[in-house]
């Protein structure tokens, strides 16, 4: 009687250690996909994107980016929505979202830079430039920019234009759009004949081309900070944070248009 049970329990092992050692295997694999919820500025999407591909296949860590302006993130953020990481397009969404105590103490960092530039589509011949004889130029077309009542790029845009006494004269003429890759879209499907955007926008599309560059002195700097949210400073959260903090993160930023900082 012993022999069958003996034998019963060998086979049964068999089956039951491979068994034990798949669920363990599936839960460890469970652990290093855990979801790294980054929100992040729309501008940096191919940045980002390319980043998470590598963090991904060098299983440093999984990170899930949500894109949009960062007026629109930084809300969410402090309405309670998930994210473990906020990268905004510029300093005073960041600056509201500390004052409502909503970023880990001592994880903010300036990570970017960036710059202004106008952009057409590709096969324009005009050379546009941010002067008095551009509505001349311009006839009957129109200028998409983001929002400037909210959006960082539409912000730093409307503040180039009144630093050159335009602001008025060209306020008529803007398409507002909801964030600047929407302004770049547009000139992309030639909606206007002329964006204003970030250099790294339009080093992301093969549709428009540069046709100046809007000097750094006419609008405030453009950092983009980073900051861990409130809260969300896990072990694996502080591990992609570092990351993204890191040489060869900044070397994939500047291939995409942007200053390391």
């Amino acid at each position: 009687m012993l022999k069958p049970l003996l034998g019963l329990t060998l086979k049964l092992r068999k089956f039951i250690i491979p068994l034990l050692v798949m669920s363990m295997t599936v839960a460890v694999d469970a652990y290093a996909r855990e979801q790294i919820l980054l929100f992040g500025a729309i501008s940096t999407t191919n940045a980002i994107t390319a980043i998470a591909k590598d963090f991904s296949e060098l299983n440093i860590c999984s990170l899930s980016p949500v894109f949009a302006a960062s007026s629109t993130l930084a809300r969410q953020i402090a309405v309670g929505a998930p994210a473990d990481i906020f990268l905004s397009a510029n300093e005073s969404w960041m600056d509201w979202l500390d004052e409502k105590a909503k970023l880990e103490r001592g994880s903010r960092v300036d990570m970017l830079g960036n710059h202004l530039v106008m952009i057409v589509p590709t096969d324009s011949k005009e050379n546009l430039e941010l002067t008095e004889n551009l509505i001349v130029k311009l006839g009957d077309s129109r200028i998409a920019i983001a929002d400037p009542d909210h959006v960082p790029a539409g912000i730093y845009a409307k503040a180039a234009l009144e630093n050159l006494g335009l602001w008025q004269s060209l306020s008529p003429r803007l398409a507002r759009m909801q964030n600047v890759r929407t302004a770049l879209a547009v000139v992309e499907r030639r909606g206007a004949d002329a964006g204003i955007v970030y250099a790294s926008d339009a080093a992301a599309s093969k549709r428009v081309r540069v046709a100046s560059v809007i000097d750094a002195n006419l609008h405030p700097p453009i950092h983009y900070p980073i900051a861990i949210i409130a809260g969300r400073a896990t072990d694996d959260v502080l591990a992609c944070y570092e990351q993204l903090l890191s040489p060869t993160s900044a070397a994939i930023f500047e291939s995409h248009g942007f200053s390391a900082r």
